[in-house]
């Protein structure tokens, strides 16, 4: 990245990504134990994007 980040906003981005991890282990984990075919196909999308997402905020903190 070539801007440099003020302290707050890492701070920010850290946290973002600590919330986005919580998600990613909860949706992770709920897939495991529901049997509606259909909420575990939306569970399966949402740990796609949110590993997507978090590929991208580390963007920002490299």
């Amino acid at each position: 990245m070539a801007k440099q980040l003020a302290f707050h906003e890492t701070m920010e981005l850290t946290e973002i990504m600590n919330f986005k991890s919580v998600c990613l282990t909860k949706s992770t984990v709920s897939q495991a134990l529901v049997t509606d075919e259909a909420l575990r196909s939306l569970l399966q999308q949402d740990v796609q994007t949110t590993q997507r997402q978090i590929g991208e905020l580390q963007g920002f903190l490299s």
